[in-house]
């Protein structure tokens, strides 16, 4: 039952490069890359690069040169962020950045666009300089790249070189209502953070199909929900594993940021009551257990919410342990 119901929805992963305990922050590019060689050979659709700062446990802080070294070694997989963190940037650099990858890897780069920071205020400074109501201005900052990546050719006055002219998908990432409005008077793909923010995932994709209007690049709406996922041969392997992610979230949760940890055979005497409930919290679209479970559970959050495709980021310590949760992941949609 599960098999047929999920074989129209797209699958993909969201890649925070992730830095474990003990290992290089070149050992997570390389894995990266690994990952993503055998993500092509599954059939996923797309391979995003998230934009963090400051984070011991994130390495993801430059995303389109990560991009570009995905993509450089594979050859059909998408390649894109997830996303790039708009304010930090000006359009004009992020149209000739994406704008080089997608010459150099012509149908396969997409760009996804965020608001926040994707870090704390005091590095957003550092970034931003005196730039700080950036994000008040996403929506015209959006409409700007838009402009840069149209044909507009030589009467504009600031061009996008590379850029100008390519067809280079923009999505619009969310963890709020804020972002599903943006998106849908955009006429654009819309990607949910439901794997750390699900408070309003329902309510602001309703609010996106409600409000949507088609454009030159979408003419229905398409939603992804970006979910965690540790799947393991057994449910108890995959709990044990996932106390890996758990761990990383309480890091999260109380401001104590360590690089990800191993997994343990119990959170008990690690986190009190109130952080097991507010990890829990942001945990709730997330994917725990044998290949059954957790493709009963993604035919249920699709029969829920009717999204067109799922993005799985898996925070799993063990490299092959990843690489294998990744394959079950995908054998749900077989």
């Amino acid at each position: 039952m599960h098999a047929n119901s999920l074989k129209n929805t797209a699958y993909s992963v969201l890649d925070l490069a992730t830095i474990a305990e003990g290992r290089s922050i070149a050992d997570t590019y390389h894995h990266s890359l690994a990952n993503a060689r055998q993500a092509e050979q599954l059939g996923y659709t797309r391979y995003w690069f998230a934009e963090h700062h400051n984070m011991v446990s994130v390495a993801s802080s430059a995303p389109p040169v990560l991009i570009g070294y995905i993509a450089g070694n594979t050859s059909s997989i998408r390649v894109g962020s997830g996303g790039v963190m708009l304010p930090n940037h000006s359009p004009l650099v992020v149209a000739e950045q994406f704008g080089t990858l997608a010459t150099l890897y012509p149908g396969r780069i997409d760009l996804g666009l965020g608001r926040a920071p994707g870090t704390d205020q005091v590095t957003a400074r550092a970034i931003r300089g005196e730039n700080m109501n950036a994000a008040f201005y996403f929506p015209r900052d959006v409409e700007a790249l838009q402009k840069y990546f149209s044909a507009t050719g030589d009467d504009a006055s600031v061009r996008a070189i590379p850029g100008e002219g390519l067809d280079i998908p923009i999505w619009i990432l969310g963890s709020s209502t804020d972002s599903a409005r943006l998106a849908a008077a955009k006429g654009l793909p819309y990607a949910f953070a439901s794997h750390f923010a699900p408070a309003h995932f329902i309510e602001a994709i309703n609010l996106y199909r409600e409000n949507f209007r088609p454009s030159a690049q979408l003419q229905q709406p398409y939603v992804m929900a970006c979910v965690n996922v540790v799947a393991a041969e057994t449910d108890e392997e995959a709990e044990m594993l996932s106390t890996s992610l758990k761990q990383l979230f309480m890091g999260i949760v109380t401001g104590k940021r360590r690089p990800m940890q191993p997994p343990v055979k119990s959170m008990d005497g690690i986190w009190n009551v109130f952080e097991e409930e507010a990890v829990m919290q942001m945990l709730a679209y997330s994917f725990i257990g044998s290949k059954d479970k957790v493709g009963a559970a993604l035919f249920d959050l699709v029969e829920q919410t009717g999204v067109n495709e799922i993005m799985a980021s898996s925070h799993i310590y063990d490299r092959d342990a990843r690489l294998r949760s990744y394959r079950l992941f995908a054998e749900c949609f077989k």
